[in-house]
């Protein structure tokens, strides 16, 4: 056999065996079955919160050994196809088993990655927030983009997104949005997109067709559960309503029902403004502080904090995790992990993966 298809398939057979490895395959397999006879009790929905905890782990763990299971499936079918094109002497199912093999290898790597989303929070949904920087309708634009751009990676990842707050710009792009991630894992994948995003292009708003540089802070943090406790003082919180922005005509919202949660002893503000019920604004908003709250306390802990305060830095030169050039050249550079794109619109299109993979793997190997 071809000494490219057994190169590739060591690789895939040493990415099992890692997996394998991080999940203590008996013991998860054996775990799994536990859980899977918690969920077939009559009695489990009896208490409906617990029932939900243990078919969140039932569901992970789930995937996770199915991840597996399927992963070798895959390599023996495709190890026997090459075989038996070898038999045959056929050149080109050699080459189409090596596609194959080498389509496994992303996914273990894939699943390598993924195997790495072991922070407290970091199979929980995610907030993300973004704000522009200095230099109005650019930033403001740039600010758009970038919204679009985890909105756009989201729903190629399958997860749900929810608008909680989105502030439009005077005349183009938004001064600030907040969303909810929805989906597994998607805080793991997200924590690492926290700092300064600046983007360098012709603009489109100047008449002289100059050139013009943009920032954008982007802070993500893990929706917390029921599962992790945090105390917050009313006493110690502003909250102030207002009347919520967005379409005019009959879609105006003429009563206060936006919601603003100001934490004095940290300064951290929050709010919402997606719902007509002040009510609703208001538990999101809290939901909202409770994670900022947390998330802070996580990087005490993982004592990266120097990381995951870029936005509360300036928002400009020297601050900046991720540079987005549109003009006089095309490149998207991740300055931490000097991960490269000559593919800027691929990236703002949602294709994010290889820095987000990058950028995890070398947070999991400083810690």
């Amino acid at each position: 056999m071809r000494a490219e298809i057994i190169g590739i398939a060591d690789e895939i057979k040493q990415s099992l065996g890692l997996l394998r490895r991080r999940l203590d395959w008996d013991a998860a397999q054996a775990r799994l079955q536990e859980l899977n006879a918690k969920a077939e009790d009559p009695a489990l929905w009896n208490d409906p919160q617990a029932a939900q905890k243990i078919m969140q782990e039932r569901n992970a763990l789930d995937a996770q050994i199915n991840a597996v299971t399927a992963l070798q499936r895959e390599l023996d079918d495709a190890l026997a196809f090459a075989e038996l094109a070898e038999e045959e002497d056929d050149a080109v199912s050699l080459d189409e088993a090596q596609a194959t093999l080498e389509k496994i290898a992303e996914a273990a790597r894939r699943a390598e990655t993924e195997a790495l989303l072991s922070g407290e929070a970091d199979a929980n949904d995610c907030f993300v927030e973004i704000h522009p920087g200095a230099g109005g309708t650019e930033s403001n634009d740039w600010a758009a983009m970038l919204l679009r751009m985890y909105v756009r990676w989201a729903q190629k990842r399958g997860y749900k997104v929810e608008v909680i707050e989105e502030l439009p710009g005077e005349e183009a792009g938004i001064k600030s949005a907040t969303i909810k991630v929805m989906g597994h894992n998607a805080y793991g994948w997200l924590k690492t997109e926290s700092g300064v995003h600046r983007l360098v292009r012709i603009s489109p708003f100047d008449s002289n067709a100059r050139r013009h540089t943009s920032f954008a802070s982007v802070w993500a943090y893990p929706v917390i559960d029921d599962a992790i406790e945090v105390d917050v003082r009313e006493s110690d919180c502003r909250i102030d309503t207002f009347r919520a922005s967005g379409a005019g005509g009959q879609h105006v919202n003429t009563t206060d029902s936006a919601v603003r949660i100001t934490h004095i002893p940290t300064g951290i503000v929050v709010q919402c403004q997606n719902e007509r019920s002040q009510h609703k604004n208001r538990a999101t908003a809290w939901a909202m502080l409770r994670a900022r709250l947390y998330e802070l306390e996580l990087k005490k802990r993982e004592e990266e904090a120097q990381a995951r305060e870029a936005t509360k830095t300036d928002i400009g030169w020297g601050h900046q995790i991720r540079s987005y050039v549109l003009q006089p050249y095309q490149l998207v550079k991740d300055l931490r992990t000097q991960v490269e794109s000559p593919s800027p619109d691929v990236v703002l299109d949602g294709d994010l993966d290889a820095f987000l993979t990058a950028a995890l793997a070398q947070r999991v190997a400083g810690e």
